[in-house]
């Protein structure tokens, strides 16, 4: 295939939704009794509501939605703290579009900005970057998100930063890290995924090798994806193969852009500015070891969390938001107390329902109106 609609080709899809449904029969699958599949990234998510495959696969196969949405997964009392960067005088601050409705324990950076905070949206940190250029009598903080994907881009950014000696730059640091969190689901009790669909743009930076304890250790199989219609059917037929032959491997069905090895520059630019936090708070699935970075110590100058005294204070969900059980997997959106009522795209509770990787606001702008036995 070379082109994007060859990915999207209804007959492609009709005849590997024929063999998924197939295996999920082989397999004694049943609607009460469904296979779940996690697939892992947001994007993922997307996709699936984009493309309406949930509502194509058979009953008997249930995607379970991971807490692969970096957005999602950050506390609101980071949120706070990024509030208070952006409240200090002489301090622009900077974020993707989707972060600045995320709200914290009593405000939102969009609402921080409308109370007088210099707080802009911009499209990458070098955007940012070129502010601090443009203005050196302010202090430019950017609002660094993401998994390995993002990643390199600040961290190259840094670099840049440091090469053009640019000093009123620094990063507000809450990078975090696929591993650790996939090895945190696996380890909850009850957990009853079967297998998994991985993420392609994770492993396009870190390749698959990484992935390769969920089958040696706790006997999954997991597909890296891409992120097309046939892509993850073509995923999703390979996880259940997997489970038909009783193997559990780790397979690349995204292989025309991530290999094993992954990205040799983009890892060395990592290693280079960050380093692994011991721990990191997880929105819904709390304090997980390793599972975040912070600034290497010879890049301290360019750490907001050095620049600037933070209230670093943990703040629990607001009553009645059940993020946390969206984000574990162990309730769908829709079964959210607050959903679709309290908590909307217009006045959101959570991050789920603000990003556009979030299962809450991917359910709510493709399957709110659907019968509530497909859910």
């Amino acid at each position: 295939m070379k082109y994007v609609d060859e990915f999207r080709d209804p007959l492609a899809a009709k005849a590997l939704l024929r063999e998924i449904d197939a295996a999920s029969v082989r397999l004694g699958a049943s609607a009460d009794r469904p296979i779940q599949i996690m697939e892992v990234c947001g994007g993922h998510t997307h996709a699936i509501f984009r493309y309406a495959l949930k509502d194509l696969i058979p009953p008997a196969i249930e995607f379970v939605h991971g807490p692969g949405c970096p957005v999602c997964v950050l506390p609101m009392g980071r949120v706070d703290d990024a509030i208070a960067i952006a409240q200090q005088p002489g301090v622009t601050f900077t974020t993707f579009g989707d972060a600045m409705r995320v709200p914290g324990s009593k405000a939102s950076l969009l609402q921080a900005r409308a109370e007088g905070a210099d707080v802009r949206m911009v499209y990458s940190p070098l955007d940012a970057l070129a502010l601090a250029a443009a203005n050196p009598d302010r202090h430019v903080v950017f609002f660094a998100l993401g998994f390995e994907t993002t990643m390199p881009s600040t961290a190259l950014t840094v670099l840049e930063a440091e090469r053009r000696g640019i000093g009123n730059f620094s990063l507000f640091c809450n990078h975090i890290t696929i591993v650790p969190t996939l090895r945190a689901i696996l380890d909850a009790p009850q957990m009853g995924i079967a297998g998994f669909i991985g993420p392609g743009h994770v492993a396009m930076i870190i390749g698959t090798a990484p992935f390769e304890f969920i089958a040696q250790h706790y006997r999954r199989p997991l597909v890296v994806s891409g992120f097309e219609p046939t892509d993850l059917l073509q995923s999703l037929l390979m996880v259940l193969r997997q489970i038909e032959q009783g193997r559990a491997e780790i397979e690349n069905q995204y292989a025309r852009l991530v290999d094993a090895r992954g990205n040799a520059v983009a890892q060395a630019a990592i290693a280079r500015v960050f380093e692994l936090r011991d721990r990191f708070e997880w929105r819904g699935l709390g304090s997980i070891e390793h599972s975040g970075v912070r600034m290497c110590e010879a890049y301290a100058r360019f750490d907001a969390e050095r620049l600037f005294a933070l209230p670093a204070a943990r703040v629990a969900d607001p009553p009645g938001c059940q993020c946390a059980e969206v984000l574990t997997g162990a309730i769908k959106p829709r079964q959210c107390r607050v959903f679709g009522n309290a908590c909307t795209p217009q006045t959101p509770l959570g991050a789920l329902m603000v990003s556009s990787e979030g299962a809450c606001a991917a359910y709510y702008q493709f399957a709110r109106r659907e019968p509530a036995a497909l859910s």
